[in-house]
């Protein structure tokens, strides 16, 4: 950019715009020029991992900035293939606005809904419309391989069930709390290390399917879980942090105690 400094006439975004054009130029960055798509990709990648944490932990100021690194990437790849005579932002942000529109006929069109639900069902039925002129294409064609296993299941899952496949009434054993813990205790007894894996799996599976059914994210809920067990667990560090032993050198029952206190209930 030739000045630094914002120009009260044009918007934050087209000054974004304008900056990631500048390190793509001609004197722009080294680093920025040789960058490609797929390698940018992977960086973007982290920034929503980066995104998710925040949101986690509720701090609107690291929220803003999580969110202003993802959309330099997406600024940046949009740029990228602008280069190249693909598309631009401008694109980008047109076609998403008539995806948005199509796919919310009750609130552009003249369609009604009931509830959230069937505001689900109408959406995948919209996105099965869509997917007509593909031939031999799968409602799950479109969940990414490279999708965190957790994540993955999850939509899987519910791709199926949405397409008339749904795993809990193929299995229905695995609803009942019971018989899901007499499958644990089998999974543990597995001499056969093949065999543990594979019943393992299993399991998780039926528990990212019992947390679909009970429409609570599996991400969103272990993220939670792990985030608060990392902070009780700073929490024991910090309170022994003068002594001279650290957690590794507590007897089960002292580090049972330390833990009491942070958590009482």
């Amino acid at each position: 950019m030739e000045n630094s400094k914002l120009n009260h006439s044009e918007s934050h975004l087209t000054a974004l715009s304008r900056l990631v054009a500048t390190l793509r130029g001609k004197k722009g960055c080294p680093w920025d020029k040789m960058q490609t798509p797929r390698s940018v990709s992977v960086y973007l990648i982290e920034e929503v991992f980066e995104l998710a944490e925040a949101i986690i932990k509720g701090d609107p100021g690291e929220i803003r900035e999580e969110l202003g690194d993802v959309l330099f990437h997406i600024v940046f790849i949009a740029r990228m293939f602008q280069e190249d005579g693909q598309f631009d932002l401008q694109d980008v942000a047109e076609a998403i606005t008539t995806k948005m529109i199509r796919r919310h006929p009750h609130v552009f069109g003249d369609r009604t809904v009931s509830d959230s639900e069937e505001v689900v069902q109408n959406w995948h039925k919209i996105k099965r419309d869509e997917k007509k002129s593909s031939p031999n294409s799968s409602s799950l064609d479109s969940v990414p391989a490279g999708m965190p296993s957790l994540m993955r299941a999850y939509r899987v899952s519910d791709r199926a069930a949405k397409s008339g496949v749904e795993w809990t009434e193929m299995k229905t054993g695995f609803q009942n709390p019971d018989e899901l813990r007499q499958r644990l205790k089998a999974a543990l007894r597995q001499q056969d290390e093949e065999l543990r894996f594979e019943a393992f799996g299993h399991l998780l599976f039926a528990l990212v399917n019992i947390c679909r059914r009970a429409k609570i994210h599996p991400e969103t809920a272990l993220a939670s879980a792990v985030h608060k067990f990392e902070q009780k667990v700073k929490k024991m560090q910090d309170l022994i942090a003068d002594g001279e032993q650290g957690l590794e050198d507590l007897t089960a029952a002292q580090k049972a105690q330390i833990w009491q206190k942070i958590d009482p209930a």
